[in-house]
Parts: structure tokens; C-alpha cells; sequence
């Protein structure tokens, strides 16, 4: 269905193709401020997919800023990220509250002072390339409120967990799943046949399962400073009472994000050419260190935070050149 309703789309035009939002100044400045390992991925990336991937990660960026400033009401937040919301989709124009600002590091506010700036960008992307856009936003904002709401009144004396392993996967699936099959789609918008080996369907499953499994090595890594704000991701592990049994919690899951990075890897296996391969298989093999680590550590090496080095990210992206 995409791929009829890209056919439908008129072709960019020449004003199109000299204003690239990928190569504008401000694009790539902000960019590298809020996310260099993003910018560097995105410039591996064919010409037909970087201006949708970067505007689209900006704007999931400056959600996740409104949903994630911790000393900011959560009421607040709620209402901020659902003007935002209307904005993206063209109903109202967003002006970022100074309350917001005030809280925000230096990468942070030059992101939310271009906020508007952005959602114009996002108006000169074709028909097709906006449409993706607004489909992987809408899932990803849906999870950030969901979020917001399931741990509203949580803190470090009130411990609130989700309520079995549907939640946990379904979270996973709206801020992250969500973004592989936007890859995806994006992929075949813009590359047609030369994207892939495998079919849609194929690598749309593939993409979503690498997506949650970068989101769940995320929360596994973050568990100790999530539950010291009394957030309890893994089902089940609010009430347990020793550094064993929070370790033993995240067996299962570790597997699972291991079945999801496999996937991930073929995934990037399928992809034609070796740039976008690279840019694919780095965050896969980033996740397996990472999930080694985390197989590892001890407690306290986990409430020190799980950090692969930075000898171990080159080596990384060595292997994923060869890809």
C-alpha cells in the first residue's frame, strides 16, 4: 500500500533538491548536538532517506525532551507534549514553555528553540516522505504519554512497576519498534528494490523486533537509576528484596533482546550497499557488547551505569565497514 500511495506522489522538483534540510547548517549543527553517533549513521545513509530520518529523529528527540525533563510537573509535561503533537500534525503552532528551557542542557535548548523551524522542514518532505513521518511520530508520542501516566506518581518512596510482559513489549514496540519499520518503509520509499534482498513484510517484522531490542538493552542498562525514581520496567521485580534476585530478573529478558539483535543482523545483511549496512549493523553490535556487559557485571557495577568504551565502539564500526 505505501509503495502505491508513493507512486501517487509528485516527484520533488528542482527547489526541492537544492534545499536539502540534510545538508542545510542548521540541520547538521543540531544534529551533531543532541546526537553525534545519529549524525554520523545518518550520513551513511542514502541521499533518498536523510532528510526524512533526520527530521523525524529531531522531532522524536525534542518529545522525548518534554517527556523526559524529571523536574518538570508531570501534568506540564503531558500538555506540552500534546501541543507539540498538534503541531507536528499542522492544528497549532508550538512555542516551547521557559520552564522547559530552563531545565534543558545546552544541546537540549539550541533543539527546542528550533522546534518550529523543524515542523517547516517537515512541510517541504514529498507527500509519501510526510505521511511516514507522522506515522512513526504519532506511535512514538503515543508511548511517551503512556509512559507519563503509568509512572506519574512514582518516586523513590512509591514504586510502580508495569503490570505483566504485554506492557513491556508494547512500550518497546511504540518508541523504538516503531522507528525500524519507519527505516524500513523509508528504505523502500526512497530505494525501491535497490534496498533490500528480502521483501517488505520480512524486513518491516526485522526492523520493529531491532528497534524493541535496542529499547530493552536501553532499560536493562538504566534499571538502577530507573528504580531509584521508583520505576520498575521488568514485570514482577517491584517487590524483590536483594541484588541477586534484581540480577536473576533480567535473564529472560536479555535472551529475548538477543533473539531481537540477531534479527537486527540480518536485517542488515539484506541491505544493498555497504554504507547502509554499516550504519545498520553498528547499533547491533554496540547492543551485543553492551548486553555481554550487562551478563557480567555485579549490582554494583550495574548502579555505576553499563558504558562501553570507546575502544570497543572503533572496533565496532571497523567490523560493521566490513559488513
Amino acid at each position: 500500500m505505501l509503495i502505491a500511495y508513493a507512486n501517487s506522489c509528485t516527484p520533488p522538483g528542482p527547489d526541492r533538491m537544492a534545499d536539502k534540510f540534510s545538508q542545510s547548517i542548521a540541520g547538521t549543527t543540531i544534529l551533531k548536538g543532541v546526537s553525534r553517533s545519529f549524525y554520523l549513521s545518518l550520513r551513511l545513509l542514502p541521499t533518498s532517506m536523510r532528510d526524512a530520518a533526520g527530521l523525524a529523529y529531531l522531532l522524536a528527540r525534542s518529545s522525548d525532551t518534554i517527556a523526559d525533563t524529571p523536574h518538570w510537573d508531570i501534568n506540564a509535561r503531558l500538555q506540552c507534549l500534546e501541543q507539540f503533537h498538534r503541531a507536528i500534525q499542522g492544528t497549532i503552532v508550538f512555542s516551547t514553555p521557559n520552564d522547559l528551557l530552563e531545565q534543558c542542557n545546552d544541546g537540549e535548548k539550541i533543539l527546542m528553540t528550533h522546534v518550529q523551524e523543524h515542523l517547516g522542514w517537515l512541510e517541504k518532505l514529498t507527500d509519501a516522505e510526510r505521511w511516514l513521518v507522522h506515522e512513526v511520530l504519532d506511535e512514538i508520542i503515543s508511548g511517551q504519554r503512556l509512559d507519563l501516566l503509568r509512572f506519574a506518581n512514582a518516586h523513590d518512596g512509591c514504586r510502580m512497576e508495569l503490570a505483566n510482559d504485554a506492557e513491556l513489549i508494547d512500550y518497546c514496540q511504540r518508541v523504538a519498534g516503531s522507528v525500524g519499520e519507519f527505516w524500513t518503509k523509508l528504505g523502500f520509499l526512497g530505494e525501491g528494490e535497490r534496498f533490500s534482498d528480502e521483501g517488505m513484510e520480512t524486513m518491516v517484522r526485522w526492523g520493529r523486533h531491532f528497534g524493541c531490542a535496542l529499547q530493552l538493552v536501553n532499560i536493562l542498562r538504566d534499571r538502577p537509576e530507573d528504580m531509584v525514581h521508583g520505576r520498575f520496567y521488568l514485570p514482577g521485580t517491584r517487590d524483590l528484596c536483594d541484588e541477586d534476585a534484581y540480577l536473576h530478573a533480567q535473564d529472560r529478558w536479555l535472551a529475548r533482546a538477543k533473539v531481537w539483535v540477531h534479527e537486527g543482523m540480518a536485517y542488515a545483511r539484506a541491505l544493498h550497499g555497504r554504507r547502509l549496512r554499516c550504519a545498520t549493523a553498528l547499533p547491533a553490535l554496540l547492543a551485543l557488547e553492551t548486553i555481554e556487559a550487562i551478563e557480567q557485571a555485579t549490582w554494583p557495577q550495574m548502579q555505576q551505569r553499563i558504558k562501553v568504551s570507546r575502544a570497543t565502539v572503533f572496533r565496532c564500526l571497523a567490523e560493521a565497514m566490513l559488513w
